[in-house]
């Protein structure tokens, strides 16, 4: 009778115990006779048929452009993210009364529009309204019927010469990197105490309370001397 005993194999750690399984079959010697591995051999193709299918999409949507239609520059919400700018859902109604585009016509010269969106600042409005003029300015309109063209469309010659917009986005952001401002170090601002300054001003924000409930009672206590004076 022999009996046989399992070495134990000692690990460094509390980590995970070897256990993979090396059970692919790249011969298809299975049940079904089929390959288990995924395979990404038609990688080409697939790029051919995507391209195809960009070339087909851009002559459907002639003239228009192929991204599809202007959004905003918006700010994400949260301190982490709120200094950046990304492209949002929509123009508000705002904007769009700003640069003289009624809601209505926005969606049909490719303007994209959100009724929820509200301008919080100043210098939102007054960037996306910069943003439609200048889209404004660019754009042509075709006319529905080229045998009767109405008020707004496109004269003759600006249609000849129209080409259609191919890019991934219409009008993308442009970084504008502000110029540092070098200046001298003076003695007061070597002698100037930021941290005593930060918090003699929290000091005051918390004693706003306080020293007005002083005030009134010293206020409170005058009047009642004043009349204890005339008796």
């Amino acid at each position: 009778l022999f009996i046989f005993f399992y070495r134990r194999v000692k690990m460094k750690g509390n980590n995970q115990l070897p256990n993979a399984h090396f059970k692919k079959d790249w011969q298809g010697n299975t049940i079904n006779g089929q390959c288990r591995v995924r395979t990404w051999l038609n990688q080409a193709g697939r790029k051919k048929s995507r391209r195809n299918a960009r070339e087909l999409k851009a002559k459907k949507t002639f003239p228009r452009p192929v991204a599809g239609s202007l959004r905003p520059l918006v700010h994400p919400p949260t301190q982490r993210y709120n200094f950046k700018t990304r492209l949002g859902r929509g123009f508000t109604l705002e904007e769009l009364k700003a640069a003289g585009i009624s809601k209505k016509m926005a969606p049909t010269i490719g303007i994209c529009v959100d009724h929820r969106r509200r301008n919080r600042s100043e210098e939102s409005l007054a960037l996306n309204k910069k943003r439609l003029e200048e889209y404004k300015a660019k754009l042509i309109l075709f006319p529905r019927k080229n045998s009767k063209p109405k008020h707004g469309d496109s004269p003759a010659a600006d249609l000849a010469t129209a080409t259609q917009h191919k890019g991934s986005v219409i009008m993308p952001i442009e970084k504008v990197e502000k110029a540092v401002e070098m200046v001298a170090v003076t003695d007061e601002m070597k002698n100037f105490g930021a941290y005593r300054k930060l918090r003699v001003e929290r000091m005051n924000v918390r004693q706003v309370g306080p020293r007005i409930l002083k005030a009134i009672k010293a206020e409170k206590d005058a009047e009642e001397a004043a009349k204890l004076a005339k008796l």
